[in-house]
């Protein structure tokens, strides 16, 4: 009994849902086509047109300062592998070696604190004030869904007092659902209406405690790395001073690149000596006027010749109010994602093609490119079964709902706060699906179904719902 019960209730909420929705969408049609009038509020509009600009603001400044952070952290790699290398350089019997090895640690300890004090100070503040967002973002597209059932309410009950048969019972039930929902609608657009302007005004404050933070920090950072480098400055002339009398010389290395036309390059004298092997001295002094040769190219560093691996997108934002700081820290690891370069089927046949066209004995310029830059190549084929090709879209699988996109997990709970709204538990899976009407999205809002559901039940109208995209990841 207990189990009928239950599910008489659910097939009620069900039905609920779907007149509400269909009593929605009729409203939505008749204020398009001016056969009915709708509640319009100036002073609430300009409060959204506020948030959304205050919300993309916030965003990218989110972004940036990820961006900053992450170059900050590269930065303090950098510096450490270099005074990595200045220790090895550094041979024991030299003087000032401690000294120079103290100077290392300091500087590392330095990168590290000034990073931490940027997450602190400036990152977890970032996070906090972007938190609210949410939040406040699904409160005003319900509070527009409630002013649509105002207003459908009200319509009807003007339509019912104008008709020609008056029945008093369906003009008292009106009448009672009209006050019902005027009350919902108010409640959520009273508090709307005081929390928005409050928020607006404070991210005055906030800007300013954030760049303050930021500047006072890296000015502080800079004058300690300052005295850091003085003291290695010092050090380093002492070694200098000990050493002077040394020369310390390297062999250029032959430019790998063509010389200009109309110069020609200079013959090696005939004994073999290596008077003409230019050095470049290593203490800077300044070159004689005339010692530098005309039309002479500089070698190239290797660190030019050599393409960097592709910088990591910065990570998404993730919109709970408490950030874990290890979670933020982790952030910020390296990542490498090679370069691979995809050849279709129709692409070997028509280089065959240019092949056979070619004269004995040249090289293509293709050829050439393939000859020093390795490329992974990968083959595409389509596989044909019973007369149909296979797609890689699980939009006509069987086992996935119809119009299925892509799939998405939960990386946080979500209650729902109204009966078209998903639950979510962070660890969902979550099948997307468009909307019916795509009028009917609101912006930053998704259509799916759980995955579990949907393998349970099979059915789309009673497990579909909305659901917001940034409590989400996308999985495939």
């Amino acid at each position: 009994m207990a189990e009928m019960g239950s599910k008489g209730v659910t097939a009620g909420k069900i039905a609920s849902n779907v007149q509400k929705k269909l009593t929605r969408a009729q409203e939505k049609v008749l204020q398009k086509l001016g056969k009915a009038d709708e509640t319009k509020d100036e002073q609430f509009e300009q409060c959204v047109q506020n948030f959304n600009k205050q919300l993309t603001e916030g965003t990218r400044l989110q972004k940036d300062l990820r961006t900053y952070l992450a170059s900050v952290k590269a930065m303090h790699e950098a510096s450490k592998k270099l005074n990595e290398c200045l220790q090895e350089v550094y041979e024991p019997d030299w003087p000032g070696r401690d000294e120079a090895s103290k100077i290392a640690e300091n500087n590392d300890l330095l990168w590290m604190d000034y990073h931490q004090k940027l997450v602190d100070q400036a990152l977890l503040t970032m996070d906090t004030y972007l938190g609210q967002f949410p939040d406040i973002k699904s409160r005003i597209a319900k509070r527009g869904r409630k002013l649509v059932d105002y207003d459908s309410a009200r319509h009807h009950y003007e339509s019912l007092q104008t008709a020609k048969k008056k029945d008093e019972a369906k003009i008292a039930k009106a009448e009672e659902e009209l006050i019902k929902a005027q009350k919902v609608f108010e409640e959520m657009n009273v508090d709307l209406q005081e929390e928005l302007p409050s928020l607006w005004n404070s991210r005055v404050g906030f800007y300013v405690n954030t760049f303050q933070s930021i500047a006072g920090l890296e000015e502080n950072f800079h004058k300690e790395m300052s005295k850091l480098n003085q003291n290695l400055n010092d050090v380093l002339v002492s070694l200098e001073r000990q050493h002077g009398s040394n020369t310390f010389t390297v062999k250029a290395q032959p430019s790998d690149s063509a010389p200009a036309k109309g110069n020609k390059s200079p013959s090696p004298p005939p004994d073999g000596s290596p008077a003409a092997t230019p050095e470049i001295r290593v203490n800077h002094e300044p070159e004689p006027a005339g010692a530098a040769t005309p039309g002479a190219a500089l070698p190239k560093s290797p660190s030019q010749l050599r393409k960097g691996p592709p910088v990591p997108p910065p990570p998404k934002h993730t919109p709970s109010k408490e950030v874990k700081q290890e979670q933020i820290l982790s952030l910020f690891d390296d990542t490498f994602v090679p370069e691979i370069s995809v050849t279709t089927p129709s692409q070997p046949a028509e280089a065959s093609e240019a092949a056979g066209a070619q004269e004995p004995g040249e090289t293509t310029a293709s050829e050439a490119a393939s000859s020093s830059l390795p490329a992974v190549v990968v083959e595409t084929f389509s596989a044909t079964v019973n007369g149909t090709v296979e797609s890689g879209s699980g939009a006509g699988r069987l086992d996935l709902p119809p119009g299925f996109m892509f799939k998405v997990q939960a990386q946080h709970d979500y209650t729902a706060t109204d009966t078209d709204e998903l639950q979510l538990k962070a660890g969902d899976v979550v099948l997307v699906i468009p909307f019916q009407n795509p009028e009917e999205q609101d912006e930053g809002w998704l259509m799916g179904v759980k995955e579990s559901d949907w393998n349970q039940h099979k059915e789309l109208e009673k497990c579909r719902g909305v659901f917001p995209e940034n409590f989400t990841e996308r999985v495939q």
